[in-house]
């Protein structure tokens, strides 16, 4: 019996212990950007794998545009809470895990090519956008037989990453294009450069990256309807871009006073400066190259252009947008 009694309780300690431990692990709560920046200390999200957006480098240091505005962000609200720049810790955020992880608390805020979605404001709160971008095409420097979104029918081989929102995309609207799936874009710009496809499709910031990371070796090509087009039951106009994508800064739902300052700062981040260019502007310039932000600002002030460069951080209208319903006959 007092052996019995002996391996009973132990196994009671055993199982405290446990349900102790889990508790914790489930106590984890989100955190407020404001109170870490107070304490002298932040936790960042960004990606360590897309050249121009977010990269890790062999020093462990982070650089890119999505840095670039998080250190900005951050160390603004800092001079305006009159407290010391906080230590900055970068944290990886895989677009799988983002939501998790600033449910989670283990980030306080995440700028990682993260596109502001009615899905996704429903799990966490977004500051921005910070960032409009589109749907393009990467194809070799040498390679002239793809101009538009329609060349891609000609027995083109286009690659994209298995599940991404773009290769979604080209699937509901290109059918006929022979789609290669890989598991990464760094994966998908090695086929482009061996020959083995002729076109990468993703958010065009993403691509300018790339293609400043290997110089002369490629070139961006814009996406956009050739026609009118009726796409999920919505008129798609001729010159329309085939997608666009908001970044924001998401953050946990329960700190609205975080999200309100981290939009005065990177209003405050887009103000020209004494050379007539923003922080905003230049953060971007040096992430992607003044020739593909020449460009963009050219396309968006072309007369009638459906394309816009500026972001109005704290405007998050798009979300409630309604499409043009598809007039009969059109397919």
């Amino acid at each position: 019996m007092r052996k019995s009694a002996t391996t009973l309780g132990a196994v009671t300690a055993a199982l405290a212990l446990i349900a102790a431990t889990l508790a914790g692990c489930g106590n984890s709560e989100p955190r407020n950007l404001v109170d870490s920046i107070r304490s002298g200390s932040v936790v960042l999200g960004t990606k360590y794998d897309q050249p121009g957006l977010g990269i890790r480098n062999p020093d462990k240091s982070v650089t890119g545009f999505d840095p670039s505005v998080s250190t900005y962000v951050v160390n603004h609200m800092a001079d305006e809470m009159g407290v010391p720049h906080p230590k900055i810790t970068w944290k990886e955020t895989p677009s799988a895990q983002r939501e998790t992880l600033i449910d989670n608390g283990e980030v306080d805020m995440i700028a990682a090519t993260y596109s502001i979605t009615s899905a996704r404001a429903k799990r966490v709160d977004f500051a921005g956008p910070y960032l409009i971008n589109y749907q393009g095409l990467l194809v070799r420097e040498d390679d002239d037989s793809i101009q538009t979104l329609t060349d891609l029918n000609s027995g083109k081989k286009l690659c994209s990453v298995t599940g991404s929102t773009p290769a979604q995309n080209v699937k509901a609207q290109l059918p006929s294009v022979q789609l290669q799936e890989y598991d990464s874009y760094s994966s998908c710009v090695e086929a482009l450069r061996r020959g083995k496809v002729d076109a990468l499709t993703t958010d065009e910031v993403i691509l300018a990256g790339y293609a400043a990371f290997f110089p002369d070796e490629f070139k961006l090509v814009s996406m956009s309807y050739p026609k009118d087009a009726c796409v999920k039951d919505a008129l798609k106009t001729a010159g329309t871009p085939f997608s666009t994508e908001y970044y924001g800064i998401g953050m946990a739902k329960e700190y609205p006073e975080s999200v309100a300052k981290v939009n005065e700062a990177l209003k405050a981040m887009m103000v020209d400066g004494p050379d007539g260019r923003s922080p905003w502007d230049n953060a971007l310039r040096d992430a992607i190259g003044d020739e593909e932000v020449d460009s963009m600002i050219a396309r968006a002030d072309a007369p009638g252009s459906r394309y816009k460069f500026t972001p109005n951080p704290g405007d998050l209208g798009f979300l409630d947008s309604t499409s043009t319903p598809c007039p009969p006959g059109l397919s």
